[in-house]
């Protein structure tokens, strides 16, 4: 029988939900209660909308990952999540418990690389997930088994739709994302390589690897700035690239979505 595990990238969905609420209510109390149910409706409209047979919401644990031992500067900048709403997740998480949903969370991976690890995990058995997210770092995942869906958009992201909007397949996004850099993450790339740079690379190149390899040739200037940054190159790959293969010490049996909880 086919499976459909709807994976959800619970603090993407609850922080945009939270800044909608802090807007209207505040920054107090309310506006964490408003957030909770919410996201509650939202999951219920998910369910809804997709019927899967199983599901999990996954959530950062907000603790220095080995990105950050890599590189220290790994998302310097980003707004930390507001004190108010860190100290109601234990509360809504337990609400979605009560929905019959689980919640996975550990204190040395982040959420991106939980998913990525399910993700990959229903691929390999040729079984289907839904990947609930707005964050595009989740296209390198795509795949005849994999989509993404954007639920503020109600839009699905599949692998030829990342081919039309970006002219790149989805194999090649990280090698893609090592030169022109990842600002929200504040992940450097190769400096003086914007997109359309990389883009012309990898489709004259095909690949960072062949970059690398190629001879220098002093004429093609943009090639010359990736050979002279293969560091700061290969570091971006690795900081970009989803971790997959992380020992999660549970079955998809045990996310089986029952209807009737």
């Amino acid at each position: 029988m086919s499976s459909t595990l709807l994976i959800i990238d619970a603090m993407n969905l609850i922080r945009r939900i939270y800044a909608i609420q802090e807007k209207q209510q505040g920054e107090n109390q309310k506006a964490v209660d408003k957030t909770k149910e919410t996201a509650c409706n939202a999951l219920k409209k998910l369910l809804n909308i997709h019927q899967p047979t199983h599901v999990i919401c996954v959530f950062d644990s907000h603790c220095p990952s080995w990105r950050h031992q890599l590189y220290p500067l790994y998302k310097q900048g980003r707004k930390p999540i507001p004190a108010r709403l860190k100290a109601g997740l234990e509360e809504i998480q337990d609400s979605f418990f009560e929905m019959g949903i689980e919640s996975l969370i550990t204190e040395t991976d982040e959420a991106d690389d939980l998913i990525a690890t399910l993700a990959i995990k229903m691929e390999k058995s040729g079984q289907k997930s839904i990947i609930v997210s707005t964050d595009k770092g989740f296209y390198q995942l795509l795949s005849k088994q994999t989509v993404i869906y954007d639920y503020f958009q109600h839009s699905y992201t599949d692998t030829g739709r990342v081919l039309n909007k970006m002219g790149l397949s989805v194999d090649k996004l990280t090698d893609y994302w090592a030169m022109t850099g990842i600002s929200s993450s504040a992940i450097k790339g190769v400096e003086g390589i914007g997109e359309k740079g990389a883009l012309a690379l990898l489709h004259q190149y095909g690949s960072l690897q062949k970059l690398f390899d190629t001879t220098v040739d002093e004429q093609d200037k943009r090639l010359s700035k990736v050979k002279k940054a293969e560091k700061e190159a290969r570091l971006a790959k690795q900081l970009v690239s989803l971790k997959n293969d992380i020992e999660l010490g549970f079955n998809l049996q045990d996310l089986r979505y029952k209807k009737n909880h």
